[in-house]
């Protein structure tokens, strides 16, 4: 009883409960979470199927998070027109029509329609967490607000871990077991007929997901939903964005978020290449090691999880500025145990940074936007701009791991550097977040 009213409390704002659109509109946070997570391996997957470096095949996450930069605003502008329902309604379905686009992609055989493909898809994903997260933040008091979007990510994690299990078993596990050395050395009709059959594979869960996604855009069309903060709808956009990125807290925000965001998808893309490394120096055949490295990310993806309950748990007795600050400074001494560690215990290391990244997104988030109102709106576009940093931090440290061994190091240890940097960054934002802002 007392944990229902709890519940109720966390979901409840002047005398209205919001516990059933607060259930509704946290079930697209796995949505997303699955988007991002079975793409993620997808960066080796393509390296592979078109015989690419590491570095074009991190093109994948240029259009994935490039997506999520170019579509922010105009979703923040759509969303102060219209609704956060509307703005939701948007999300799914640029969503389907981007997962849809996988076949005609494949019907092709190039490259770069996938990524047209996944840009627009992410295009979607931009509305949907431009309108999601400062909806949720909304249902209910301004005081539980980063508790209770905390809550709502916590369900972020189960959809990439969805993600993650359907790319390790019916993509990595599915594609031809031939190795990078041996499709090197294909003629070109072998080639042709490996990628045709390896892209039909690749292509599957998408189309599966883009028809789940059909489902839940009529769920959603036909419930009503809470009209919080719709109230203006007047576009001032010049001056809302002097006004909120006046303010320091918002401001310094959208850097970490963009720090954060890349040292998420670089941790979470080349744990891939980290533990493939690894186990082919221990005699693995490059597909089992491909394959055992994705079973490694999903047990990282299960403390990312297990952490995210844990610590919202934890910030109803923690500062969030100072919990931010304690995870990103434990991040960075693991990330040291990533660069300097060439064996089995430097995967753990990579493993265990999972744990501390799980508060981030949505502490920075509430933190940012705290106290903003109706600027919520343009500040959530904002900070889901900031994911850009997904788009251009995994390129870099591609270009690093393509060098193959610098300073006599394996140059996937010591590409890790920027996560590093990246957790230090964060860790600065939660002191200013704890100590003045």
């Amino acid at each position: 009883m007392k944990n229902t009213k709890q519940s109720s409390l966390l979901t409840a704002k002047d005398g209205t409960s919001y516990l059933l659109p607060f259930i509704l509109i946290t079930s697209c946070f796995a949505l997303w979470g699955f988007a991002n997570d079975i793409t993620n391996p997808m960066v080796k997957a393509f390296s592979k199927i078109f015989r690419m470096s590491v570095t074009d095949g991190a093109l994948v996450q240029v259009a994935f998070y490039g997506g999520y930069f170019a579509m922010a605003f105009p979703a923040a502008m759509f969303i102060r027109k219209y609704s956060y329902k509307a703005g939701i309604l948007m999300g799914l379905a640029l969503y389907i029509i981007g997962a849809f686009l996988f076949f005609p992609a494949k019907m092709t055989g190039e490259y770069y329609p996938f990524l047209i493909a996944y840009f627009v898809l992410t295009c979607g994903l931009s509305f949907l967490e431009t309108s999601a997260n400062p909806y949720i933040l909304s249902m209910g008091s301004e005081e539980t607000a980063t508790r209770r979007l905390n809550m709502a990510q916590s369900f972020n994690p189960m959809g990439s871990l969805l993600g993650m299990y359907v790319a390790m078993n019916f993509i990595q596990a599915r594609l031809n077991p031939l190795d990078t050395t041996e499709r090197a050395v294909l003629s070109d009709a072998e080639f042709e007929a490996v990628k045709a059959a390896d892209l039909s594979v690749l292509i599957t869960p998408y189309l599966a997901i883009g028809l789940f996604i059909v489902v839940m855009f009529l769920l959603i069309f036909f419930t009503r939903m809470p009209k919080n903060q719709d109230q203006s709808h007047r576009i001032d956009f010049v001056p809302t964005l002097k006004r909120i990125f006046s303010l320091p807290r918002y401001r310094e925000g959208v850097i970490a978020q963009f720090f954060y965001v890349g040292v998420q998808i670089m941790c979470w893309t080349f744990i891939i290449q980290y533990g493939t490394r690894i186990f082919m120096a221990e005699g693995m055949a490059e597909m089992e090691a491909e394959v055992l490295s994705q079973k490694y990310n999903i047990v990282a993806m299960i403390i990312f999880c297990a952490s995210r309950f844990i610590c919202t748990f934890l910030l109803r007795y923690l500062n969030p500025g100072r919990l931010l600050m304690i995870l990103a400074l434990a991040g960075a001494g693991f990330t040291v145990g990533v660069i300097g560690l060439q064996n089995i215990y430097g995967l753990y290391c990579l493993v265990a940074v999972s744990a501390c990244m799980s508060l981030m997104f949505p502490t920075i988030y509430g933190i940012a936007l705290k106290g903003l109102g109706d600027d919520a709106k343009f500040g959530a576009a904002g900070l889901i701009m900031a994911i850009l940093g997904g788009s251009i931090l995994p390129p870099l440290q591609a270009m690093i791991i393509d060098q193959g061994t610098v300073w006599g190091m394996p140059a996937v240890n010591l590409s890790f550097v920027l996560p590093l940097v990246c957790f230090v960054v964060v860790a600065a934002y939660g002191r200013r977040a704890y100590k003045s802002l």
